[in-house]
């Protein structure tokens, strides 16, 4: 089979010489319009994960790689005059140009053909001359390949908001440095890491407002870019000059935006030369991630070692095996990718907003900067450096009052007003459509005290209607009659007779998504029968299949109004330690703040200010009534996710508002607001909203979502980007779930029911034996890893 690889970087070498390698028989012919030593960028960085995919791949030049390799252990973050540094990370570094001239020498040996300065500008030509029996296109960010096939290979592209620029410096930095330094024009943030003695590769980023406060938009001479970046960095580059690259520094592509590139196909026919020639793009070709959370280097290759073995598990290329290795290429990597691309949105996001996170101590700020990515949490921090973990829990502990012990985070007591929660885990609201006419009975009793025996700091109620049609279904629970007083006075008094937790109260009004079926029986579906009306903000049904809501009167605001203060004044005399108001997922007020369901022209619609004045005045209301040492949460969609819904940064403005009324904390959920929203899911995919609302306002914030493990907790709450977590899920299937964490991690000091007592020794046991078995597992995995690459070095497989 003949092969044609458009594009001499990492990705198409790579390709190039394990496809001779796997295939001797096959001819490869490569393509690469720029010089063989020409390249853009200083250094790469390689993580031990995928050092061993190359080991494995071929041996030949990963031994020579690895001679060159610059390796270190830390990462050292400099932030207000501080210096935090912790260890295990496991990186190696090289020159760029080492790479490629180890790669080019390598698939030479192989037997590739190897084409440099050849400019691709018409395929069909060039198909006519060399013809291939399949292409593969690694010919980068600005794949040409890609951009003349857009309805192919379906690319998206977005575009990072801040600015930055690679660059070079004799100074060997120690570790993989991050310098943050506050400038009159903003802040500008150092990325550097050693790649070879003598040199380091240096990334300089700024925000945009920064870049153009600090006049970066109209430097043209990169001597002056130099100069600036040199003053701003001085400290850190101790004397060491900066260097530039300068066919990276060519013209306008002096500072860059970072290009988010998606395919929605990765491989396809191409109609070329009278024929439908197989196609698969590698590398930037295919996907870009950020920079921040890794080398776009080490993607391609491993791209390239996927497609090979996807080829050889397929056969030695025959049309149909063909296709069939193609699309299992593309199932693998882009699985793969969407993991990746989460974990650098998550990165990516942070940096953009760094202004934001540089309110924090340098401790915290370094903890949030480290774990970033949501990909890295507390737990393997500890593992790889267990005095980093241990001073930071007890800086944490002692920050909150509790003297130097070593306290995970999640363990910290947390206060507000006259509430101190025990802990930082709060059980989620959960609907159980398990109530009479919105009366709680027996099930509520055992399932809410269940709970709260289970070792939470707070458990929630469900979203509890102010009125029988603000009710979601027939099941759910609510206080507007007053034979429901007695019903939750019960419930409270177990919670505090026979607990240590809080509880607390949720009030909400379905709204436009009222009227429909309990869960089991369709979430959301309307009722078959015994329907009652619904109204909203505007005559917006929240699905087709749902009603069409009445758009609220002024009467009917001050009913609804009148309804939450009644029902806010019951919560009291039942003895909640909490209230929140549901201002979520498309509900009654949460209908009011999204542009999607508030379509009205009054003085209630438009802009953002009108759509949040009747919820402002509900709230408004109800804290008038609710006692002053008790605090009052709102719950809000921070993301509609639907085209013209609300956006994070004017959830930001959401939170900013109720906390001028008196909020105490921000509850931050996400979509759905209308049934056709799509959120891109993942786990502790809210998280991010939290912490940005949580550190621009200035306010507490609550995360939930895809929360799961003490490990995310204590992440999530040791970053700042939250105060208290809502496990919701993980509550259904184990009421204990916090007594059993606890005992998971390791963590003794916490409180168990008296009458549960003799269950706490056998517990701690069992997972001290399931934490040693781990521990043997993941050495097993590791020995077994080593066996099997030993194994494909020797027989000359990928």
């Amino acid at each position: 089979m003949r092969v044609l690889c458009i594009g001499g970087g990492p990705a198409g070498l790579y390709f190039a010489l394990l496809a001779k390698k796997v295939f001797p028989s096959w001819e490869v012919i490569l393509y690469e319009r720029n010089p063989p030593d020409s390249t853009f960028g200083w250094g790469i960085v390689l993580s031990d994960a995928t050092l061993g995919q190359l080991r494995a791949a071929d041996s030949d030049s990963y031994d020579e790689i690895q001679k060159a390799f610059y390796r270190w252990e830390d990462i050292e973050i400099h932030f207000r005059g501080e210096v935090i540094r912790s260890g295990g990370h496991g990186f190696a570094g090289l020159a760029r140009t080492t790479l490629l001239r180890i790669l080019q020498e390598r698939a030479r040996a192989m037997g590739a053909g190897l084409f440099f300065q050849k400019e691709v500008q018409d395929l069909e030509a060039l198909v006519q001359e060399v013809r291939p029996d399949f292409i593969v296109a690694a010919d980068g960010v600005n794949s040409w390949v890609r951009r003349t096939y857009p309805s192919l290979f379906g690319p998206e592209v977005s575009w990072g908001t801040n600015r930055y620029v690679w660059l070079g410096t004799t100074r060997v930095f120690p570790a993989f440095t991050f310098a943050f330094e506050s400038t009159e024009w903003g802040w500008f943030i150092l990325h550097a890491y050693p790649h070879a003695p003598g040199s380091s590769t240096v990334v300089v980023e700024v925000p945009e407002a920064t870049w153009r406060s600090a006049g970066l938009d109209r430097l043209e001479d990169e001597r002056e870019i130099l100069a600036l970046c040199e003053k701003v960095f001085a400290q850190r580059l101790e004397g060491h000059p900066l260097l530039a690259n300068s066919a990276h520094l060519r013209g306008s592509a002096k500072w860059l935006r970072f290009p988010w590139i998606s395919c929605r196909n990765w491989v396809g026919l191409l109609p070329l030369g009278g024929r439908s020639i197989p196609c698969a793009l590698v590398g930037d070709a295919a996907h870009t991630v950020h920079f921040s959370v890794g080398s776009g280097t080490k993607l391609a290759m491993e791209d390239a070692i996927a497609l090979v073995r996807a080829l050889a598990r397929e056969g030695e290329g025959r049309s149909r095996d063909l296709e069939a290795a193609l699309k299992a290429y593309e199932r693998e990597r882009q699985g793969e990718l969407l993991r990746l691309r989460n974990a650098a949105r998550n990165s990516a996001d942070w940096l953009e907003n760094v202004e934001v996170y540089t309110r924090l101590p340098p401790e915290q700020f370094a903890y949030s900067l480290l774990t970033r990515s949501l990909r890295l949490f507390h737990g393997e921090l500890e593992q790889r450096d267990p005095g980093y973990i241990q001073r930071f829990n007890r800086w944490f502990a002692r920050a909150h009052g509790l003297g130097d012990r070593s306290v995970p985070p999640m363990f910290v007591p947390f206060e507000i007003r006259g509430i101190r929660l025990k802990n930082r885990v709060v059980v989620a609201p959960m609907a159980v459509y398990s109530a009479e006419d919105g009366t709680p009975g027996d099930f509520h009793l055992v399932h809410l005290g269940a709970r709260a025996l289970g070792g939470a700091g707070l458990v929630m109620t469900e979203m509890v209607a102010p009125s029988r049609e603000g009710r979601i279904s027939p099941g759910c629970a609510g206080l507007y009659k007053p034979e429901h007083i007695q019903a939750w006075e019960r419930i409270v008094r177990f919670v505090h007779v026979f607990t240590t937790a809080k509880i607390g109260i949720q009030l909400g009004h379905s709204g436009p998504k009222g009227s429909t079926r309990v869960g089991w029986e369709g979430y959301h579906k309307p009722l078959s029968e015994g329907n009652w009306p619904v109204m909203g903000p505007s005559p917006v049904p929240w699905s087709p299949e749902n009603q069409v809501p009445r758009e609220m009167t002024r009467e009917d605001m001050d009913r609804v109004i009148e309804d939450f203060v009644r029902a806010a004044r019951w919560a009291a005399q039942c003895g909640f330690d909490w209230l929140e108001l549901h201002c979520a997922h498309g509900y009654l007020l949460s209908a009011f703040i999204s542009p999607l369901t508030n379509q009205r022209r009054d003085t209630y619609g438009g802009s953002l200010e009108n759509r949040l004045r009747f919820p402002i005045e509900v709230f408004r209301a109800v804290r008038e009534v609710w006692p002053d040492d008790r605090p009052i949460s709102v719950r809000i969609s921070a993301h509609d996710w639907a085209e013209g819904g609300m956006t994070p940064q004017e959830a930001v403005e959401v939170a900013r508002r109720f906390k001028a009324e008196g909020c105490d904390v921000i509850h931050v959920s996400s979509g759905q607001v209308v049934s056709w929203a799509r959120a891109a899911y993942g786990r502790l995919y809210q998280t991010p909203f939290a912490g940005l609302i949580r550190n621009s306002v200035g306010i507490p914030t609550i995360a939930v979502g895809s929360i799961y493990e003490a490990d995310h907790v204590n992440t999530i709450i040791g970053s700042g980007r939250a105060d208290l977590c809502a496990i919701a899920r993980p509550h259904l299937a184990n009421p204990h779930w916090t007594l059993l964490e606890a005992a998971r991690i390791g963590y003794r000091d916490v409180d168990w029911p008296k009458p549960y007592l003799d269950g706490k020794d056998q517990i701690e046991r069992l997972m001290e034996r399931v934490r040693a078995a781990q521990e043997g597992e993941r050495w097993v995995i590791e020995e077994i890893e080593g066996l099997i690459s030993r194994a494909a070095q020797e027989r000359n497989l990928v």
